[in-house]
């Protein structure tokens, strides 16, 4: 079985800029990758990726290859991508849970917790791979983090998800609480394995970028805002079969709906002429 979030049920009271800022970001130096030959590419990820051995100071680059200093490189890698699956899934994970996190935290904090749990999660592969030559890159460090501070403000949002059983596809609506726990499970039993493989999938940068994000996210949260708020209905779960069209439906709606929150109608506030004699009208 396998299942892929597509989005959420979850409209926000803001354009969320900082998220759009990044995967902006990310895709512009993807295509700048793209456009430059093989080799090209590889010298790229070693000057701004994250290089663990370079970073504990055990080894050096070639004075051809130095780009960064090397603390800096815990960051810059988050905006390199290795290929198209790559860059794809990252994006759209920052997409699905960015906007909310963003949305609960402000642009300031939003970019500085951002930018932290990128720095966790590469600091996390650097203790673990301390004499590992392979370049890190990627943005799932820090997309980790945020998805963890979706965990704690939203555990209960609606999720769409795609579901493949076999042959069998399934459009369903899961808790988010399922969707995310169920990711962090996946990163935990395949952690083992990127011991033994060099330059393999970074999954304790992901578990590392996750747990910053748990720990940060009471501290970078906006007054007011709860953590694992307590639920007023049961969560949504929707695993009955429903037409792809309907799902097309729903995510067109999802972010109307979004606009609307954001563009309120002031006209509908305003008390007509009948109601201005009214003692009891707010606006008299």
């Amino acid at each position: 079985m396998f299942f892929l979030p597509l989005f959420d049920d979850n409209p926000t009271g803001r354009w969320p800029l900082v998220t759009w800022a990044l995967m902006a970001a990310c895709i512009i130096a993807f295509f700048i990758q793209v456009s430059m030959t093989e080799l090209q590419q590889i010298a790229l990820w070693f000057e701004y990726g994250a290089v663990p051995a370079v970073i504990m100071g055990s080894a050096s680059l070639p004075p051809s290859l130095e780009g960064l200093p090397p603390a800096l490189t815990l960051i810059s890698y988050v905006f390199l991508h290795g290929g198209w699956l790559h860059i794809a899934g990252n994006m759209l994970f920052l997409w699905i849970f960015g906007d909310n996190v963003e949305d609960r935290m402000g642009t300031i904090r939003f970019i500085i917790f951002y930018l932290i749990c990128g720095a966790a999660a590469s600091l996390s592969h650097v203790l673990i791979s301390p004499n590992s030559t392979a370049p890190l890159i990627g943005a799932s460090g820090a997309i980790a983090g945020v998805m963890a501070a979706y965990l704690l403000m939203f555990p209960r949002a609606k999720v769409r998800v795609i579901m493949v059983i076999l042959i069998f596809i399934r459009w369903v609506h899961l808790p988010a609480f399922v969707v995310l726990i169920s990711w962090l499970l996946l990163q935990i039993f395949a952690a083992p394995s990127s011991l033994s493989v060099e330059g393999g999938t970074a999954y304790f940068a992901h578990l590392g970028g996750f747990i910053a994000g748990l720990v940060l996210t009471p501290i970078f949260r906006k007054a007011g805002t709860p953590i694992w708020p307590k639920a007023e209905t049961p969560p949504s779960w929707q695993i009955e079969p429903v037409p792809a069209r309907q799902v097309k439906t729903e995510f067109i709606e999802r972010y109307r709906r979004k606009k609307r929150v954001m563009v309120p109608d002031v006209k509908r506030n305003t008390p007509s002429q009948d109601e201005s004699n009214n003692p009891n009208n707010p606006w008299r």
